[in-house]
């Protein structure tokens, strides 16, 4: 609930757009429909596009409460590519309004794994808050995070974020998943451990390394479901 608070402004900005459209097309229509002979052809063609763009905001509304809701553990077997994939319209809005470039390297061939959608969810939009606000600390002037999917040399699922920021000390790189410890001024610490709780809960592992050519790099690995390990 604390990672989607500090989306909450990306989220509305983006809200915005769609029903600042709707109410233009609305108009639109009005005048054309008031006119001394009504333009039928652009008022159809101004409704299909007011039946567009409630859509799009209905997506995001019914893939917020989704991802809020409360419901129980409930693992199923899942393909990672489309729980990030879920995601897209969320992030993108975020990252919009923080003048962030976010962009995905999806594995078209990955096995699927057992997998809680919510809370894996949960800990990739907390990755990728993480980025957003690293980036921002840093004052970074071209933002990227890359959210990735792929095979490990390991043969498991492997799920990144990763980003071109300063990166980690190396000094903090041993404590990163320990409860309240943060490298940003407001940071609450506790992201990253929750996160590395969701991974192990679900089997795997949450790891750092650094990026290349510079930058952060969150990965987690998961067992594919043919994998009896």
């Amino acid at each position: 609930m604390a990672t989607m608070g500090e989306m909450a402004a990306g989220i509305a900005h983006e809200l915005n757009q769609p029903l600042s459209a709707i109410a233009t097309y609305a108009r639109a229509c009005e005048r054309f429909l008031n006119s001394a002979q009504p333009d039928l052809p652009e008022t159809l063609s101004s409704l299909a596009e007011i039946s567009a763009e409630a859509m799009r905001a209905g997506d995001m509304i019914r893939r917020l409460r989704q991802l809020v809701s409360s419901q129980p553990s409930d693992h199923e077997v899942t393909q990672v590519n489309d729980l990030v994939r879920d995601l897209g319209v969320l992030m993108q809005a975020d990252a919009r309004v923080h003048r962030t470039q976010i962009d995905f390297e999806i594995e078209p061939t990955l096995p699927l794994v057992h997998a809680d959608r919510a809370q894996l969810q949960q800990m990739v939009l907390s990755l990728v808050r993480n980025a957003i606000e690293a980036l921002a600390e840093a004052g970074a002037t071209r933002r990227r995070i890359v959210i990735r999917t792929a095979r490990a040399p390991d043969g498991r699922v492997e799920l990144s974020v990763c980003d071109n920021g300063p990166g980690v000390a190396a000094d903090m790189v041993d404590r990163l998943f320990m409860p309240f410890v943060t490298t940003k001024t407001t940071g609450t610490g506790l992201g990253l451990a929750i996160s590395q709780t969701i991974a192990q809960a679900h089997g795997g592992t949450l790891a750092y390394r650094a990026n290349e050519p510079a930058g952060a790099c969150f990965y987690a690995r998961f067992s594919p479901v043919e994998d009896p390990a």
